[in-house]
């Protein structure tokens, strides 16, 4: 490191200064200021104007008023759509990484036959086209004509309301993102699990460690980080994920399933659509993840998995 800066620092004082290893970077650059940063700077610029279809135009600046609607006159309010947001977010990776954690430890156990068959097997629900996935659950949690209800009332178990009730929507939400989502994180920990050395399991297993000893006292402790990174970044994806929220119950009974990013999308599809407002909302969800990832690894240095 410090003879790289003596020799930065001796090219710059002759006049030498050799860019060429900065072309190998312009092209990611070119990427990601054309796919990441022109648009976010364009949100910021429309959320402070009056854009929408009645003002295509000849919008205007209007400041920080539609923040403004945002935090004081809109419903639902904005702390409203944050819990929902979080609700769901918190509640899916809860369950996604927690089934994930447990298929992976139950394929990594010794002696288990088939592991390879059960493994394609629980790979379909993530590699089937996910927006059919949702119609077809939407179907099943019908409450006149899914077959979820009708195994319920076999058995003698009053029909639920599994997409018509505040109380019961999100949870169907969750369920759904449950089923599409608990491969990848089977599969990724199935990798995690494998990477650590088989020495550490046979030193656990010959000092009389059963199943649950080993993974608080191998397994656990070695795999923290990796199991810190896929649990964050999946929180993450999940606070914006689009299609269940919209296919499944569109924000729905009310506004009870409304995340911010599906608010957002409303803004834009409404009778008279707002983009300034949408871009608004677009520009909070922005700031709640980057407050939340600035945080997160301040306290967990997540990162340190990466550099």
């Amino acid at each position: 490191m410090l003879s790289w800066a003596g020799n930065w620092r001796g090219k710059k004082q002759h006049g030498k200064l050799d860019w060429h290893g900065y072309l190998f970077i312009l092209p990611i650059l070119a990427v990601l200021v054309f796919l990441d940063f022109s648009p976010l700077a364009y949100g910021i610029y429309y959320s402070l104007t009056d854009f929408s279809l009645l003002h295509i135009f000849n919008y205007s600046y209007v400041g920080a008023r539609n923040y403004y609607i945002i935090l004081f006159e809109n419903n639902p309010s904005l702390a409203t759509l944050i819990w929902q947001t979080f609700v769901w977010s918190g509640g899916s990776i809860i369950l996604m990484s927690s089934l994930g954690f447990m298929l992976a430890l139950l394929m990594n156990q010794p002696g288990i036959r088939g592991t390879k068959l059960y493994r394609t097997i629980y790979l379909f629900p993530w590699a089937y086209p996910a927006f059919i996935t949702i119609l077809i659950w939407k179907g099943l949690l019908d409450y006149n004509l899914g077959f979820i209800n009708k195994v319920l009332a076999m058995v003698g178990v009053e029909k639920v309301y599994w997409l018509g009730l505040s109380s019961t929507s999100m949870f169907s939400m969750i369920l759904v993102n449950l089923w599409l989502s608990f491969p990848y994180y089977t599969f990724v920990y199935t990798a995690a699990l494998q990477s650590v050395p088989k020495e550490l399991y046979d030193a656990a297993r010959i000092d009389g460690y059963g199943t649950t000893g080993t993974v608080r006292k191998v397994a656990l402790p070695l795999l923290k980080r990796q199991i810190s990174f896929v649990t964050i970044f999946g929180f993450i994806f999940t606070w914006n994920n689009f299609y269940i929220p919209f296919l499944l119950t569109g924000g729905g009974p009310g506004t009870s399933t409304y995340i911010l990013i599906t608010y957002a999308y409303n803004e834009v599809s409404i009778a008279y659509p707002s983009w300034g407002l949408a871009s608004a909302y677009a520009m909070i969800n922005v700031l709640i993840l980057l407050v939340f990832v600035i945080l997160i690894n301040k306290f967990t240095r997540m990162m340190s998995v990466v550099y």
